[in-house]
């Protein structure tokens, strides 16, 4: 008997366990296969917090690479919830002086609980 409760636990804890990481992810904000690590438009690009990381991508890629990009509004993004939060955001800025606007695509990744922000990728985009 002790060997089929066993067995019945071990066959019945990795659904659970997928049930309560779906259930926690969807609770998050997570998006279309939240559990999978699926992306989610978000809703308002002028939300102050998405400002605030748009801001960041900018500020993080001219420490890192020397430019002088000056940023000017968020147009688009998604997010994602893996171990932390993934923003996936188009971003209009222009070169200080300049009048002509680029679009960048930035992965902003944060752990909001930590105070943690990291700059993944930050390209150019027509």
């Amino acid at each position: 008997m002790a060997l089929k409760f066993g067995s019945l636990i071990l066959a019945i804890l990795p659904i659970l366990a997928a049930s309560i990481m779906y259930e926690a992810s969807a609770a998050l904000g997570g998006g279309r296969g939240p559990a999978l690590g699926g992306w989610k438009q978000i809703e308002n690009p002028q939300d102050p917090q998405v400002l605030e990381i748009a801001k960041f991508a900018v500020e993080e890629h001219n420490k890192q690479t020397g430019a002088e990009l000056q940023f000017v509004k968020v147009i688009n993004g998604e997010t994602q919830v893996v171990t932390g939060t993934n923003y996936r955001l188009v971003i209009s800025a222009k070169e200080i002086g300049a009048s002509a606007l680029k679009n960048y695509e930035a992965v902003v990744w944060v752990k909001p609980w930590q105070k943690f922000r990291q700059l993944t990728s930050f390209v150019e985009i027509n």
